[in-house]
């Protein structure tokens, strides 16, 4: 085992690329994004909660609210992170890279995974209109997403139990997570973020596999239809999903691109130093996703759309 002088020592000798003149940077993106998503997911969570509930759910509408969720809980875990900016407490930085870091993980895959559910669930039921697939029953849609938050907090709950059994007791507060972390952890980790890029890249395929077959089935009905509300629709369907794989591939791809070379050349000092803000750079992009949701929601959902319309109607009466 290395004592505390040792490790210490080390730390002091390790490639740091953290430049904490930039951290005010990070803190003021970060607390607009917090209030701005926090604004714009909390009243999609009260319209989820007071307009919908005499309503009849879908399976749309299930995926709908979890990725809501996913959004919402995201935003009441950043404050945490502006937090881990401001402080060079010890405890501040372990809270963030157990609790901080791994809220972060569990609802950015959860919005990952609940965004390919919903592309699923439109190409069904524009493709294929006129079968009901068992996926996109409401029961099934409860049942998806429940598997889905519990495959997503084993691993968080299982890493941060290994990291409190082999926790190490430094002298000084590292800036990065890393040196806290023993060899176990990081070895967890690193499994941890394959598997997720794997399903980063499975979900990516299947949107642009959607998107395509919706694509096909639009040209198809416009050679076949002039003109009319079904073909109209069809393209509004189309134009729908291009919005949402569009959102997908802004937030999440520079994030994989950058998170995984991260990890695995920690070993290279002049690598590393590049690859660190380029990394938290795509994680502020991908946090961003929060913001940008409501707008999925805004033309997917009829429902909501008409609640904004008549909202900022109410507003524009209020300030006549």
């Amino acid at each position: 085992m290395d004592g505390p002088n040792n490790l210490t020592s080390s730390l002091n000798k390790t490639c740091d690329p953290v430049v904490p003149s930039v951290n005010p940077f990070f803190m003021l993106v970060y607390s607009l994004v917090f209030v701005v998503g926090l604004l714009l997911n909390g009243f999609i969570m009260k319209f989820y909660c007071c307009r919908v509930r005499q309503q009849a759910s879908s399976s749309l509408m299930v995926y709908m609210k979890n990725l809501t969720a996913a959004d919402f809980l995201l935003c009441l875990s950043l404050p945490l992170r502006i937090t881990h900016y401001a402080s060079s407490s010890l405890i501040i930085q372990q809270l963030y890279c157990t609790v901080g870091a791994y809220a972060l993980f569990l609802n950015m895959y959860a919005s990952i995974l609940f965004m390919g559910y919903i592309a699923a669930n439109r190409y069904l039921k524009i493709v294929h209109p006129s079968k009901t697939h068992i996926l996109q029953s409401v029961r099934t849609a409860h049942i998806i997403s429940v598997v889905t938050w519990v495959c997503l907090i084993i691993p968080a709950v299982t890493s941060n139990t290994l990291f409190f059994i082999t926790q190490k007791h430094l002298n000084v507060t590292p800036r990065r997570c890393r040196p806290l972390f023993s060899s176990l952890v990081r070895l967890v980790q690193k499994i941890v973020h394959i598997f997720s890029v794997i399903i980063f890249l499975l979900v990516f395929i299947s949107l642009v596999f959607f998107y395509n077959g919706i694509s096909r089935r639009v040209l198809q009905a416009q050679q076949t239809q002039l003109a009319n509300s079904g073909s109209e629709k069809l393209v509004k369907s189309r134009r729908n999903m291009l919005l949402l794989v569009s959102i997908f591939c802004v937030c999440f791809v520079p994030y994989h691109l950058f998170r995984l070379p991260y990890i695995f050349l920690l070993g290279n000092c002049s690598a590393v130093k590049v690859l660190y803000y380029l990394k938290e750079a795509a994680t502020i992009v991908s946090v961003f996703n929060v913001c940008l949701d409501p707008v999925v929601y805004f033309f997917l959902c009829k429902t909501f759309q008409a609640q904004v319309n008549r909202s900022m109607a109410s507003i524009r009466v209020n300030i006549q």
